[in-house]
């Protein structure tokens, strides 16, 4: 079958879906009127499921291999003359093994798996395994040291039963594999996207069946097919396509033909996927390491080079970072609940009514809330909360309090409330987000964590004005490193330029 004329294999609609994927995405979320902004009930929610383990990889089958090294270890164990010496060594060999076997990716199979593949990884392990036991079994019982034939002889022995016990574990996954495909996308351009497209297909013995493809924005689309041919895969464009199809089939894996750093485009195709949850793997030219041809444990897909993409879970924090903010928060708006009360009197009697000014701001997942700064310049008509920020009704108090920083002591509340975080991108309103947006294929990945108070970016800002690029680049840039000493160090780093003249 041509490759420009593969049928496209409706899949049905699941069920089990995590409730927060079905959320809508940032830039198809419409705008809501000005009369309807309130203070959410609560935090914002994720817009993508949680990352889930051994991503790629069935439970099933590192259960079944570790199960096959355990059973081989036990029988080469139980070759050795001596009742005491199976049990000792099999203690000993056991935890090593795996660990050795684990750091060497021996329980992430590619795609086609073979237990020969395995074999010098295997053999060199068990070796190192056999002579580290054999060691210290001779350092405790000087009697029990194994010959130098029997110990090869035990590592041969395990080796063979580890490679039949895999070749086992292979078959039985190739056999669940064709009966159980798992849903894909490849990202690509034609032709290399539809010919690996035409294999996965015709070959379900790789367990991957594709039901899009993904063309990045800055690659030109694939001209249409020949009249009359089959349904093609559905092309998908927009992040709202790629949503739909992840939701509607349950995407668990995804197949970059071209390098995912190509550009910011493919680079925002990767951060969405990886944050979804989703095993990454590099097909074709994009398996290839800077040039070099594939290494030892790259796999393939009948004749294409194919290797994972190690990205490992993304690291927001989630709950340390939670935690750090509500126990800061309260103990800062405790401390600074005098200041408060007596910012809030002054502005009541310079003012008038209204001490609070309420701005509509984009927080996590592109769920809006309602962020709290003390009002500094006076209400104006048709103006409900009063300005703040606009130099024609600033205030001379306006401006003090904007020097001295205590207006945006409110928003301590929205910290303690889960709309902000103390450290994270700059909230922004949602014209600037969809503006940004539009202009920045990277941008819609800064709402992967709450904004912050302060940030990478805003402390980058302070010595002097960057660009949205910069601002978008910098914000993903601490999302992807994020820790809680770098969440510490820029809180310090901000506190610090509070008290220095001539940063503002």
């Amino acid at each position: 079958m041509p490759a420009q004329d593969l049928p496209y294999r409706k899949r049905p609609e699941r069920a089990d879906v995590p409730h927060a994927a079905r959320v809508r995405p940032p830039s198809a979320a419409p705008r809501p009127p000005a009369a309807a902004v309130h203070p959410p009930r609560g935090p914002a929610r994720e817009t993508l499921p949680p990352p889930r383990p051994c991503r790629g990889t069935r439970p099933g089958t590192v259960l079944a291999l570790a199960a096959a090294d355990y059973l081989a270890t036990a029988g080469a164990a139980l070759l050795l003359p001596g009742p005491d010496t199976a049990p000792a060594l099999l203690g000993a060999l056991l935890p090593l093994l795996l660990a050795l076997h684990a750091h060497a990716g021996l329980y992430r199979p590619g795609p086609a798996p073979a237990a020969l593949g395995d074999l010098p990884a295997l053999l060199g392990r068990a070796a190192v395994c056999w002579c580290a036991a054999a060691a210290l079994l001779a350092g405790v019982r000087p009697e029990r040291a194994l010959p130098p034939v029997l110990l090869a002889g035990a590592v041969a022995a395990h080796t063979v039963l580890a490679c039949y016990g895999r070749a086992t574990v292979y078959r039985a996954r190739r056999n669940l594999a064709r009966r159980r495909p798992r849903a894909a996308l490849i990202v690509g351009t034609d032709p290399a996207a539809r010919q690996l497209a035409a294999v996965l297909l015709g070959r379900p013995e790789y367990g991957l069946e594709p039901v899009g493809l993904v063309t990045p924005a800055s690659m030109l689309p694939a001209p249409p097919g020949p009249a009359g041919a089959a349904p093609p895969l559905p092309r998908l464009g927009s992040p709202q396509d790629i949503a739909r199809a992840v939701i509607r089939h349950t995407v668990r894996d995804v197949v970059f033909t071209v390098s995912p750093y190509a550009d910011p485009h493919t680079a925002a195709l990767l951060r969405s996927f990886v944050d979804q949850g989703s095993a990454v793997w590099l097909a074709g030219a994009a398996a290839a390491r800077e040039g070099s041809p594939p290494h030892r444990e790259t796999d393939h897909l009948w004749g294409f080079a194919c290797r994972r993409l190690d990205t490992g879970p993304p690291r927001h924090g989630s709950r340390v970072k939670r935690t750090l903010d509500v126990v800061v928060a309260a103990v800062l708006l405790a401390a600074t609940a005098p200041l408060l009360l007596g910012c809030a009197l002054v502005v009541r009697l310079a003012h008038g009514p209204g001490v609070l000014h309420r701005q509509e701001r984009v927080g996590r997942g592109g769920r809006t809330f309602t962020l709290l700064t003390f009002r500094t310049g006076r209400r104006r008509d048709g103006d409900g909360d009063g300005a703040a920020g606009d130099g024609a009704a600033t205030s001379r108090l306006g401006r003090l309090l904007r020097r001295t920083s205590p207006a945006g002591l409110p928003q301590l509340w929205n910290v303690l409330r889960g709309d902000l975080s103390l450290v994270g991108p700059r909230p922004e309103r949602p014209g600037a987000v969809r503006q940004s947006d539009r202009h920045h294929p990277e941008y819609a990945a800064r709402l992967r964590m709450p904004p912050g108070l302060t940030g990478l970016a805003q402390v980058h800002a302070r010595r002097g004005g960057i660009s949205a690029e910069d601002r978008v680049r910098l914000d993903n840039l601490y999302i992807d490193s994020w820790s809680l000493w770098q969440d510490l160090r820029l809180v310090l780093r901000t506190a610090g330029s509070l008290f220095r003249p001539g940063r503002r």
